[in-house]
């Protein structure tokens, strides 16, 4: 990736010298976080919330040169909502739903990404990431369980049977802790991951594309447009996202061969800017170029040492479907660890990490594929199949189900040994394997509430009231819908298909884990056991 045309909104921190710089012995924590980017800052808040304390390692001293990663989905939004930071992101970002897509000069056709409402999020935020980055270390540093170390460069990493030994580099010299478990966010070029000789399975895209944000006041609605062989790009493919503080994102295919250094100079960029935007007033903010990646590591876990977001697998930007699947990442770490910490679960619960999120890569990898072989077709029949599709799409469904400007990221459906199989029939939205839709509910006091936010950080059992006393179930909450909470506008019944006396296992990070027509005390005790590794 070419170097930032500029900085901007830098956000710089002081190195402080810790008190394990000075201990005799390298001293033992129960977690350090590599990397303190959006996927370990989750993971250190999300612990954190949870009374486990993190160590957080970057090797930088500030956040925010450019704007990077833009397009946060309503599924990382919620996880941001549970871990204090998505307050400032919403308020600060855009809010968008709509996606527009054009051949040449015409829209061809557009979508909808939450045609219904009852959602607290909205499908899509797009805000820079320093500003993200900004909001996270905020909260971070508000929670007396995690301690960020700027400047603290790791070199070295040896693991034994107890714990990780971490070698760091400051600017006061070397020193060495000791870690239970090591969560390695520390990116696509990631030093853990190399101190371990580990590498991706997959492949590069023959094919790149420039990124330019521009500063200007337009009355472009808040809406993804992507265009196929636009004029004004020389028939390559261009995207258009709107930003925080009247900041564009400009997109430009600019194939394989292109040199990135000339690309990135200014007056190159600025010709391809004037064509997009014909005659507007802008100003150039930031600049860098990019190749497609579909690939990830084979494990997630090595010992005692766990890979999150980049550093764990990487796909082409299209979906938006990087950070977001981080996001998603650290939330199926953190109740896993903290329960093995505390001695609530055995450490093979930390194998269903690697399983669950491996096949969320794969789903993941699997459409930025499918995309990026449609956005750049590898051959002359595969682009007339393309071209055609795009011609049929302006007047036939069908054909506009098949145009792939890069599906928008949204969580997959885990097939993992913690789920319990039904055994009743279940329509609606929430399935097992996956995250719970969310619904809009009123309080005993008469307060509106939504259902994302009455879950906490541990088991729930989601209970439909049908006159008889509610069940009580040790090791977890009970959220009892017509006691506690009222379904006002029935958004819950339908997504959950729920009727009286109905219940649902909830997991810590909102996953469905069981559900059952009537409630069984040893049928919920037998799921709660194998939905937290405790099963045989």
């Amino acid at each position: 990736m070419a170097e930032a045309y500029q900085r901007q909104s830098v956000y710089a921190f002081s190195y402080r010298r810790s008190a394990d710089q000075d201990a005799a012995e390298p001293v033992t924590h129960p977690v350090i976080v590599v990397g303190a980017g959006p996927i370990g800052l989750a993971a250190a808040i999300d612990l954190g919330q949870r009374g486990v304390p993190v160590v957080l390692l970057d090797d930088a001293d500030r956040i925010g040169e450019g704007s990077r990663g833009l397009c946060y989905s309503k599924r990382s939004l919620e996880i941001l909502d549970r871990l204090g930071a998505a307050k400032d992101v919403v308020e600060k970002g855009v809010t968008w739903q709509l996606g527009k897509v054009f051949f040449r000069d015409d829209q061809v056709y557009q979508f909808d990404l939450l045609p219904e409402g009852g959602h607290k999020m909205p499908a899509f935020v797009n805000l820079q990431q320093y500003y993200l980055e900004k909001y996270m270390v905020d909260r971070a540093a508000g929670l007396d369980e995690i301690e960020i170390r700027w400047s603290n460069r790791v070199t070295g990493v040896e693991q034994d049977g107890e714990a990780v030994t971490v070698t760091i580099e400051t600017p006061d010299g070397p020193y060495k802790v000791r870690a239970q478990y090591l969560i390695a966010a520390d990116g696509a070029r990631s030093t853990v991951r190399e101190l371990l000789g580990l590498d991706f399975v997959g492949k590069i895209f023959q094919d790149k594309f420039l990124i330019a944000d521009v500063r200007m006041e337009a009355d472009f609605p808040a809406e993804r447009r992507f265009w196929f062989e636009p004029p004004f790009s020389g028939g390559q493919s261009a995207l258009l996202h709107k930003q925080a503080d009247d900041v564009w994102r400009l997109d430009f295919q600019i194939g394989w061969d292109a040199d990135s250094e000339e690309e990135t100079k200014p007056e190159n960029v600025e010709r391809r800017v004037r064509q997009m935007l014909k005659g507007r007033n802008y100003e150039l903010v930031w600049v860098s170029v990019y190749t497609f990646q579909c690939k990830r590591l084979e494990k997630f876990r090595h010992g005692r040492i766990l890979f999150a977001g980049d550093a764990a697998h990487q796909v082409s930007p299209f979906g938006a479907r990087g950070a977001n699947t981080g996001f998603e990442d650290s939330d199926n770490l953190g109740w896993k660890l903290e329960r093995v910490l505390s001695g609530s679960s055995p450490d093979s619960l930390l194998d269903t990490y690697d399983l669950e999120r491996v096949q969320a890569a794969d789903y993941n990898i699997g459409h930025s594929t499918r995309s990026t072989d449609f956005i750049t077709p590898k051959s002359r029949t595969s682009k007339y199949f393309r071209d055609g599709v795009l011609q049929l799409s302006r007047k036939a469904p069908f054909a506009q189900a098949m145009v792939n400007s890069g599906r928008l990221s949204d969580p997959a459906t885990i097939d993992s040994p913690l789920n319990t199989p039904d055994t009743d029939a279940f329509a609606g939205s929430a399935r097992l394997g996956r995250p719970v839709p969310d619904a809009p509910l009123v309080d005993a006091e008469g307060n509106e509430r939504w259902l994302t936010n009455c879950f906490g950080n541990d088991f729930t059992l989601l209970y439909v009231e049908d006159g008889v006393p509610a069940p009580e179930v040790e090791g977890m909450d009970v959220l009892v819908v017509g006691r506690d909470v009222l379904d006002k506008d029935g958004y819950l019944a339908r997504r959950f298909d729920a009727t009286p006396g109905a219940c649902y296992l909830i997991r810590p990070d909102h996953h469905l884990a069981a559900r059952w027509r009537q409630f069984d005390q040893a049928k919920v005790a037998a799921a709660f056991d194998r939905a937290t590794g405790r099963a045989a």
